[in-house]
């Protein structure tokens, strides 16, 4: 199969990594708007570099794959799939919910599949508790808590059209929460704060959020994020039942240390990014998405399922900025 990948920055690069270890690739074609960054991929993963994304689209290529700033997701999905492209596009769906309403009703007419990129839904311990909550065997949902902390900020220039802490980082853990309860978010309590580099001040966002989300049926989410955890990139979900309660991501190289006498666990060296942290998980991402470009099976997360993590997002921005609780339905655009 003849995969494209669209963005080469550090996320782009990772995926170039993984995408050329997988058999059922046969080849890769890149491309993106700093020429460098193409000319290091092909250089170190043997990748075929084009320099325009039309090039790439009359590449002959199978399905395609975007890793591009946030700010861009939502022309070049629009750009594959009038291409007949299938496409894998990394979260979030667009920088705002207008833009991403507006992507959903003008993909309403075609019947290209498009997957968006929440590779924690492919990770083996967050599938194992999703499994345990369908199951029925946790009893009803009490609590689900989902937790990012990356060990170091992203650079000035990403901030800049990241989206913002909420929709950038914390919306992964908006998606998980959802889809994990099965429930909608009908209203979010959010905060956020600034104690550390200036830049994300300067551009309206912040470096530590929290955020309480209640879902349909009275099942709670806490949500955690911040870009400046010291030991490591902590990543955990726990899910909380009324019979019996679950966690993902405590292993032996979970990023924190016991205060307990005597305690010595965790004991491995600590996750340092996404990097590590989600290997396996993007690698299943990839080869799930193969077989939505064979025609397998459809679209795992969809536009609209995209959407609904994003109006999540939308409403914790809102909710930090007015300091009080907001629904869902003042943000959403039908």
């Amino acid at each position: 199969m003849r995969i494209g990948l669209i963005g080469l920055g550090r996320i782009g690069a990772f995926h170039a990594g993984t995408l050329s270890t997988i058999p059922a690739i046969d080849s890769l074609v890149v491309t993106d708007l700093v020429p460098e960054r193409t000319k290091q991929v092909v250089d170190r993963y043997g990748a075929e570099g084009v320099d325009t994304l039309d090039e790439l689209l009359a590449a002959g290529v199978d399905g395609v794959i975007i890793a591009a700033s946030t700010n861009a997701h939502t022309s070049l999905v629009l750009s594959t799939v009038e291409a007949g492209l299938p496409t894998l596009c990394e979260k979030p769906v667009a920088p705002g919910g207008v833009e991403g309403a507006e992507l959903l009703r003008r993909l309403a007419g075609h019947d290209v599949p498009v997957q968006i990129g929440f590779q924690r839904r492919f990770d083996a311990g967050i599938a194992a508790a999703k499994a345990a909550v369908d199951s029925g065997e946790l009893g009803w949902i009490t609590t689900v808590r989902s937790t990012t902390l990356d060990p170091e900020p992203p650079t000035p220039e990403y901030v800049a059209v990241s989206g913002g802490m909420f929709r950038d980082c914390g919306v992964h853990d908006f998606d998980i929460i959802r889809w994990i309860t099965g429930r909608e978010a009908v209203e979010v309590y959010a905060v956020g704060s600034n104690r550390g580099a200036d830049f994300f001040r300067r551009y309206g966002d912040v470096d530590t959020s929290a955020a309480v989300v209640t879902f349909a049926d009275g099942a709670l989410g806490v949500v955690s994020n911040t870009r400046y955890n010291g030991r490591g990139y902590d990543v955990r979900l726990e899910v909380h039942g009324s019979r019996d309660s679950v966690a993902a991501g405590i292993d032996a190289k979970w990023p924190i240390r016991s205060t307990e006498p005597g305690a010595t666990y965790p004991g491995g060296q600590p996750h340092r990014f996404f990097m590590d942290r989600f290997q396996p998980a993007f690698r299943a991402e990839f080869e799930t998405f193969l077989d939505v470009v064979a025609g397998k099976r459809p679209s795992p997360c969809t536009v609209a399922d995209g959407l609904e993590a994003d109006w999540i997002a939308e409403a914790c921005a809102r909710s930090a900025a007015e300091h009080r609780a907001v629904r869902i339905e003042e943000v959403r655009i039908r």
